[in-house]
């Protein structure tokens, strides 16, 4: 496929990797496409009614933050394409699912992308101290360059 692929994921950050990779773009003649990833195990919150069974409103309360996870991961993706779309240019999204540097990394590897833009500091950097930064694993396993936008 080639072009450069984008992670959106809420920041302020991720949508100014956006406007940088579209400048680069324009410039190369790249296209560009942008990738939101949703990421089930993260999603939990309380459920409304009592549950028949502990497995019961795991299930639920999963599939629930899931679909609202889905959703608002469209909403940033059709954002992105706006956003684009002001700036003249046409770009592909994807809504994928799984642990995002993983995800953005094989995700860059299997449609043969040039380069990975995203953030410097995402929506889940509360976790950092926990998991490291997103951008410095997805940089330090990446097979294409990686452009992380401050």
């Amino acid at each position: 496929m080639g072009g450069y692929v984008v992670a959106i994921d809420g920041s302020q950050e991720s949508m100014d990797a956006l406007r940088y990779a579209i400048g680069l773009a324009r410039d190369t003649g790249a296209n560009i496409t942008a990738i939101h990833i949703v990421v089930p195990n993260q999603q939990f919150t309380a459920g409304d009614t009592a549950p028949t069974s502990f497995a019961e409103a795991e299930r639920d309360i999963l599939l629930s933050n899931i679909e609202d996870a889905e959703t608002r991961g469209q909403e940033l993706l059709d954002e992105a394409s706006a956003v684009a779309k002001q700036e003249g240019l046409e770009i592909e999204t994807g809504l994928l699912y799984g642990e995002p540097v993983e995800r953005i990394t094989e995700y860059a590897d299997e449609n043969e992308f040039e380069a990975i833009f995203l953030g410097h500091r995402g929506t889940s950097e509360r976790y950092e101290g926990l998991f490291g930064s997103t951008a410095k694993n997805v940089a330090g396993r990446a097979t294409v360059p990686v452009t992380i936008v401050r």
